[in-house]
């Protein structure tokens, strides 16, 4: 019977094999087919075009527009992309301390970090570089920010252009220590503020230094911000958890089509502290590690969640080394929380971005039993209008209408202090008159959708008739967007305070400012200072 079994097995194994290798060749002929198709075509054009074209712009674009089709975390990467992504992870480069922002061939500082060579050359935010050393940033084809870099005691010779006037100032490059932990605080209520700003490789570690000094302070409870925090490293993001979760505790758990790429990932060190009471507030744009944090402490009934749904970025990247320097950063997992919720709220398998609708939402149970559902991010316990964006301050965002008035009003108003700063009524309509000058203009999601719906009329030749009906919809839609500025006030007088804040007081200044006057702070003391609402909320 025993040799039967064998004779049995031998044959399928066989055929097993058979088939998996016949599989492998097939997509691997596939794969050499369409290369040599490529390599052929990208031949014959560069030598019979009748005009000369650039092979190198020719490659970047194909790459580009091949991976366009995917997801938008799919990314081909440079040589100096790829050191852009180790400085990220690293928390550490040489260079003038500021972020900048290239759009449309200028280079503008966004935001000096203090006592950096930025700050120190005097460089505001606002400021519009145009010359770096002896060249001309305006006609430079490249990534002009690469400039900005260089050897530590370099000295470089900036020119940039502020409120219409022409500057010139030096500055010495030096090397810049990016926290991740960039401000915390004991509050008065003995609530520890801390907030953590990235997933760089020194996260976990400025958090539990920060936990523990606020502890030695006083502290017995801890407010941990994770507002605008963009994600990172996965590995620090578990080691986050860690410190409130009990070593060998499941964190997130990786699922693929590719059978390498499925993992679990559980804690490994000892917690810091068990017992005390945590909240999370999270928004929209907390994203990625944000998420695998804030679900993880929700699903484990560790820490209340406060604010806003998360921005639902849940696709796993891994750079893959290419020739020459260059990287693919690849999709190759889905992230899923203890729960079992997927985090990515857009699903990108159809080429398209479709967001899952609420009636399709998946239920799922917390470890105390509480219900929690997938659809993209992560949804609060406690969900707050005050963290939420309407689509108008999106676009002012977006549009950078908010950092250019920010700009303009820190030069009209030089003598400001953050703490005596109010955002007054007459602001607001100064703002007001502002976008009129500019000429803002945003489209709404149904704006888009009824000039989609008007071009199918327009082919199935019944514009004439929908024609009235058209316009009083589009004006109907402009009347709500006018009043949309008055509604949406009080969202967009925070955003600009915020803006305006970090002119006088850096981001030190702006996170104290916090402290004392943000509605979601102190929601979440308030939650802290209610043991019994807080554990309620837990299931406990």
């Amino acid at each position: 019977m025993m040799l039967l079994k064998k004779k049995i097995f031998i044959p399928l194994l066989v055929l097993g094999i058979t088939f998996t290798t016949v599989s492998f060749k097939s997509d691997f002929f596939e794969i050499a087919k369409q290369i040599e198709i490529f390599t052929t075509l990208f031949k014959e054009l560069n030598m019979n075009y009748v005009d000369e074209v650039n092979p190198a712009e020719l490659m970047d674009t194909a790459i580009k527009n091949m991976l366009n089709d995917l997801d938008p975390y799919t990314k081909y990467w440079n040589e100096q992309d790829v050191e852009k992504a180790r400085i990220q992870n690293a928390g550490e480069y040489t260079g003038i301390g500021a972020l900048v922002r290239t759009k449309n061939e200028k280079i503008t500082i966004v935001e000096p970090y203090k006592g950096y060579p930025a700050d120190k050359a005097g460089l505001k935010a606002g400021d519009e570089i145009i010359k770096i050393g002896d060249v001309d940033v305006t006609n430079y084809n490249d990534d002009a920010g690469e400039l900005l870099k260089g050897a530590p005691n370099s000295k470089i010779t900036i020119t940039y252009k502020r409120q219409g006037k022409i500057n010139e100032t030096v500055l010495t490059r030096e090397s810049i220590d990016v926290k991740a932990v960039p401000y915390y605080t004991l509050l008065d209520d003995k609530s520890g503020y801390i907030v953590l700003s990235k997933f760089n490789k020194n996260a976990s570690k400025e958090t539990i230094d920060a936990l523990l000094d606020l502890k030695k302070q006083g502290a017995d409870k801890l407010i941990l911000d994770l507002r605008g925090n963009p994600g990172g490293l996965l590995s620090e993001a578990i080691n986050v958890v860690n410190i409130f979760i009990p070593k060998g505790q499941l964190v997130t758990t990786t699922k693929s089509n590719i059978q390498k790429y499925n993992r679990t990932y559980t804690t490994k060190r000892e917690p810091v502290d068990l017992d005390i009471p945590v909240v999370v507030l999270i928004n929209g744009r907390s994203a990625s590690a944000s998420e695998i944090v804030s679900g993880s402490l929700q699903d484990l009934d560790r820490g209340v969640v406060v604010g806003a749904r998360s921005f639902g970025k849940g696709l796993v990247q891994r750079p893959k080394k290419l020739t020459y320097g260059t990287q693919l950063k690849v999709t190759i997992s889905r992230y899923y929380t203890p729960s079992g919720r997927c985090i990515q709220a857009l699903d990108y398998r159809d080429g398209d971005a479709i967001r899952k609708s609420a009636e399709t939402y998946t239920e799922f149970k917390t470890k105390n039993g509480r219900s929690v559902y997938d659809g993209g991010g992560i949804d609060p316990d406690v969900s707050l209008e005050s963290a939420k964006l309407s689509e108008i301050t999106k676009a002012l965002l977006r549009e950078n209408v908010i950092f250019d008035y920010a700009t303009q009003h820190y030069y009209e108003n030089p003598t400001t202090t953050v703490e005596n700063f109010a955002f007054a009524e007459k602001d607001y309509s100064d703002f007001k008159k502002y976008l009129n000058k500019t000429g803002f203009t945003y489209e709404t999601n149904t704006e888009k959708e009824l000039k989609e719906a008007y071009a199918v009329a327009e082919k199935e030749e019944l514009s004439e008739e929908i024609m009235s009906a058209y316009n009083d919809l589009v004006a109907t839609v402009d009347k709500a967007k006018e009043r949309a500025l008055e509604n949406k006030k009080a969202e967009i007088i925070d955003q600009l305070t915020d803006e305006i804040i970090l002119r006088y007081g850096y981001r030190e200044g702006l996170y104290s400012y916090y402290t004392t006057n943000n509605k979601e702070i102190k929601e979440a003391q308030k939650l802290l200072n209610n043991s019994q609402k807080y554990q309620s909320i837990l299931g406990n």
